[in-house]
């Protein structure tokens, strides 16, 4: 006589979400404040890498509208360790490289600080400097006037200036006007003209830009310049990078600094990354908490559902069966959190970069691993409360009160 063997019934996978969502059903508070301890972690985990990556995609817009080609030559040391000099010369010489297709100068006036007026003490120079500055520098370095014009081929020879961005502001100067002076060197300018800020030649920010013959007729300016600035199609910046020292000093090109401005913004960018990797390292210890409360909850969860865990086994569950729920219901958990906290954190990053009036952009790998993150730790946070619940017999579970 043949008998028939009794199998478990086996649970489809829609099967198995349905009762992985029984204990997020029936206690959604308790559900909803462990879903959000994950959610805080994810979320401040892809604001970072968003707001970064979108502060960066700034910068980089902003360096392609300005150029990347634009290098800059500057006296070094000399052999003893003094300040070197680029020859008077000097500009000319690089102007003459055949790939260089602008060329323009800026000369450091020696004892020649700025003030708002004769009565601020000499000892609040507040950092800024005078500088000679070529007609056609605005062009070369890609500044851009706030307000006033720029210096010309009549303004230069006479008492005028432009300033820098941060010069107008410490000097509290507002826009520029015929009434509008400052100190240079003991003398009145009136200012022309103020600047933008000046991503690619920083040290215009600071400075009171003067045309070239006022600086060498009123304020003895020496003609030797401090910053040779260049341009030239992208594909030669490196040839002429090379040679930019030996032609602006050809007697002594180890006395030349030649630097390129986006290798130092490149360097800022080096450093956003580093801030980035820590803030990130403080979104990974949030998301940490969060995956013990979601622990908690389904140790918690386990111990309050012992009669329904007896039931079940009772009812022919089988062990895996049991197991596979209770971890079920902690990846849900974890999925819930996760996925609330990439879209909090892109809405956070959106917000942001709007207000920044920067483009948003949010990798999809931080939104992709956030939440695959969210899910290792929800297996691992619900995998011994999910074995310990397998592990219960029915009539230990029964018996409980």
């Amino acid at each position: 006589m043949a008998t028939d063997t009794l199998h478990p019934a086996r649970l489809r996978p829609a099967d198995v979400v349905k009762v992985g969502a029984v204990g997020l059903r029936t206690r959604p508070m308790r559900a909803f404040l462990s879903a959000l301890g994950i959610a805080i972690g994810i979320a401040a985990m892809v604001a970072v890498v968003g707001i970064s990556t979108s502060s960066r995609a700034d910068l980089d817009r902003t360096l392609s509208a300005l150029g990347t080609n634009l290098l800059t030559v500057s006296p070094g040391q000399t052999m003893a360790g003094g300040e070197a000099k680029l020859p008077l010369t000097s500009e000319k010489m690089v102007a003459r490289i055949k790939p260089v297709t602008s060329t323009s100068a800026l000369g450091k006036v020696d004892d020649a600080d700025v003030y708002r007026s004769e009565k601020i003490p000499k000892t609040d120079s507040g950092g800024l400097a005078a500088y000679a500055a070529r007609t056609d520098l605005r062009a070369t370095t890609g500044a851009t006037l706030r307000s006033g014009t720029w210096l010309n081929a009549a303004t230069s020879k006479y008492p005028a200036t432009v300033l820098g961005a941060d010069a107008a502001e410490r000097l509290g100067i507002g826009q520029p006007g015929p009434n509008t002076q400052v100190l240079i060197g003991g003398q009145y300018f009136t200012v022309i003209g103020v600047l933008q800020p000046a991503p690619l030649a920083p040290e215009l920010d600071t400075a009171a830009l003067i045309g070239w013959s006022v600086a060498e007729t009123e304020l003895r300016f020496d003609g030797h310049p401090t910053t040779i600035y260049t341009r030239s199609d992208d594909a030669d910046v490196e040839d002429v990078q090379s040679i930019l020292g030996a032609s602006a000093n050809p007697k002594a090109p180890s006395e030349v600094e030649v630097s390129r401005p986006s290798d130092a913004l490149a360097a800022k960018q080096a450093a956003s990354k580093a801030f980035t990797g820590l803030l990130l390292g403080l979104g990974a210890v949030a998301l940490l908490v969060g995956g013990v409360g979601v622990a908690n909850t389904m140790v918690i969860s386990v111990l309050e559902r012992r009669a329904e865990i007896g039931l079940r086994r009772s009812l022919g569950a089988t062990r895996g069966q049991i197991r596979t729920q209770f971890l079920t219901e902690s990846l849900l958990l974890s999925a819930l959190g996760g996925v609330g906290g990439a879209l909090l954190g892109v809405g956070v990053t959106a917000m942001y970069a709007l207000y920044q009036g920067w483009p948003t952009v949010v990798p999809p790998w931080a939104i992709v691993g956030g939440i695959a993150a969210t899910l290792a730790i929800g297996a691992l946070a619900g995998l011994y409360p999910a074995i310990r619940a397998s592990r219960l017999s029915p009539t230990e579970a029964l018996a409980t009160p």
